[in-house]
């Protein structure tokens, strides 16, 4: 029916010239990415060295609150990404849910610089509470009581409300740059722009990295927060700047309340018994009021519940792979501490606070930059892909589709905590042997092994293959099998699960961590020596290797199912 579908959907107000979609279809995908990387860029910016900004003599938080801190805002900007795709599907729209969040996000991520000077942080937070004398200790095994972490109300608040703009520009932007691509150039032009994506990104991140990070630690937190806000500031000028051009959908009306209900219906048929029974008079009494509404049927709410039922098991199924992916910000760092940091940088007064040093050397290399060897081959390997590797396979007729890209990125995953258990295995090697180096990290010294970081780079190499293959095609993947009234919920989903696999992950150290696990390591104060961290990476390897199996059968199902929907000439579901 043309007429609704022209209400559905607004295209570009500026006019074109024959050839004129092509390009600024391009444009404006090309400006949603360039949002995305400066957003992400503040985003690292402010994670990359939140615990440093806590645990400062500003605000004196000890290291366990402040990783807490950490912990829940990284969390919560995973987590909350469905509630953000859900209000896109089902009230604001995309273009509006984006833009209402980058100017939630320019307003919390002003609280940060805000509270990097004095004046401001008696305004936001009051007066620094005096430290009340008490007894002195009796022993040194005796608790001591932490004390309440100074301004952490308005600074939780600021975290969470930076958490929830970050994940509903997550779960918005990546479907809404899809959009512009879709209308005009096709399926195989959605696959580039998630590569593209992706690259953008890890552009943030370098940005982030190698200049936000380091002007926090060495010049001052000030200069490098309020470059994350002009970056926010700037994403929100080019995204308010480019929308002339931009395809945009009106809110649909989401489709997980029906969705929620049939799942209700299923498993709990009494309840949803005596529910509908409790509401059936009300339903019947008006029943003019669902006519002039447009919404779906309940044939397309039932086939769109099976959709989901059946996208579900593939997304859960990955949730072990980020498990592993996330190694690489927490177990990949501590076994990089914990082997010979080579002198790459001088060594100048005003930035000793910030090293990785070995005693009594001359240089230094930053701490945030050990992740950049990941971000490095995900810039690299993206073009090649795009360029290159995908056009020659399309060519052939070899390209895989997204699932099967989605478990050889699994493999990769596996292989790199395979490689970091190995390393591991031989790091112990030296310290059983005592053949150790001391080595201070900002006030602590540990004992490394005398094996070069530069060992670490195969697993680094490998977890970016595997964000290759497994992120982006799972990206395409949820955007593209999603029912359209749902897209926004689904990518939110999506990324609602890679932050359970950070989590599940966090978790299980957590419980190796007790006494008695491989994880437990009392007598090192700090170092990891005396544990068993190769256990931990080969224990990862074998969850991944099975929930790989079990994901390949499921993948494999999905796919022969699709396959006889379409050589049966079903009806088409209602995607964008």
């Amino acid at each position: 029916m043309p007429a609704p579908r022209a209400r559905e959907e607004r295209r570009p107000l500026l006019a074109r010239r024959p050839r004129g979609p092509r390009r600024w279809r391009r444009t404006a995908a090309a400006a949603v990415l360039l949002v995305e990387a400066l957003e992400r860029a503040a985003f690292f910016g402010v994670s990359a060295n939140l615990v440093l900004y806590l645990n400062s003599a500003r605000f004196h938080w000890d290291g366990q609150q402040a990783s807490r801190a950490a912990l829940v805002f990284l969390g919560a900007s995973y987590l909350l990404a469905p509630v953000g795709g859900w209000l896109a599907d089902a009230y604001l729209g995309r273009h509006r849910a984006i833009a209402l969040s980058l100017l939630l996000y320019l307003s919390a991520s002003s609280l940060l610089p805000a509270t990097a000077f004095l004046d401001g942080r008696r305004s936001f937070c009051g007066e620094v509470p005096e430290s009340s004398l008490g007894p002195a200790c009796p022993s040194p095994d005796c608790p001591r009581a932490s004390p309440t972490p100074y301004c952490a109300p308005t600074l939780y608040s600021g975290l969470l409300l930076l958490a929830l703009a970050a994940s509903s520009i997550r779960s918005n932007l990546t479907s809404f740059g899809a959009d512009q691509q879709v209308m005009d150039l096709g399926r195989h032009a959605s696959r580039r722009f998630f590569n593209w994506l992706y690259w953008s990104i890890n552009v943030g991140a370098v940005l982030s990295l190698l200049v936000v990070a380091f002007i926090q630690q060495n010049v001052n937190f000030l200069l490098g927060y309020g470059i994350t806000v002009g970056c926010v500031g700037l994403a929100f000028f080019i995204f308010l700047f480019a929308t002339p051009i931009f395809v945009t959908k009106p809110p649909a009306g989401s489709q997980v309340s029906s969705v929620l209900k049939l799942a209700l219906q299923n498993c709990c048929p009494r309840l949803w018994h005596r529910h509908s029974t409790r509401d059936s008079q009300g339903t019947q009494t008006l029943p003019a009021q669902r006519s002039p509404q447009p919404g779906p049927t309940p044939q397309e709410d039932m086939a769109n519940f099976q959709v989901l039922v059946k996208i579900l098991p593939v997304m859960v199924t990955l949730v072990p792979y980020w498990m592993v992916y996330f190694q690489m910000q927490s177990t990949y760092v501590l076994q990089g501490l914990h082997l010979h940091i080579p002198n790459i940088f001088p060594e100048y007064p005003s930035n000793s606070s910030v090293a990785l040093r070995a005693e009594g050397s001359s240089y230094k290399i930053p701490e945030a930059w050990l992740l950049l060897a990941n971000v490095v081959v995900v810039l690299i390997l993206v073009p090649v892909k795009d360029h290159l590797l995908d056009p020659l396979l399309l060519r052939c007729k070899l390209l895989p589709s997204a699932l099967q890209k989605m478990a050889l990125g699994m493999f990769f995953g596996f292989a790199s905590v395979v490689v970091a258990g190995g390393l591991e295995m031989e790091r112990l090697q030296y310290i059983h042997r005592n053949e150790t180096v001391s080595q201070q990290i900002g006030k602590n010294v540990y004992y490394a092994a005398p094996l070069s970081i530069w060992w670490q780079v195969p697993q680094y190499l490998l977890i970016g293959i595997s964000e290759i293959f497994a992120s982006i095609p799972g990206l395409e993947f949820a955007y593209s099998e999603a029912p359209r009234s749902m897209q926004g919920a689904i990518m939110g989903i999506f990324f609602c699960l890679s932050g359970v696999g950070s989590l599940l992950g966090s978790s299980l150290v957590a419980l190796l961590s007790l006494p008695g696990g491989w994880l437990y390591c009392p007598k090192d104060f700090g170092n990891i020596n005396n544990c068993r961290m190769d256990l931990y990476f080969f224990l990862l390897a074998s969850i991944q290797a099975a929930t790989a199996l079990l994901f390949i059968w499921i993948a494999g199902r999905y796919e022969r199912a699709a396959q006889g929907h379409v050589s049966q000439s079903c009806p088409s579901r209602d995607r964008g």
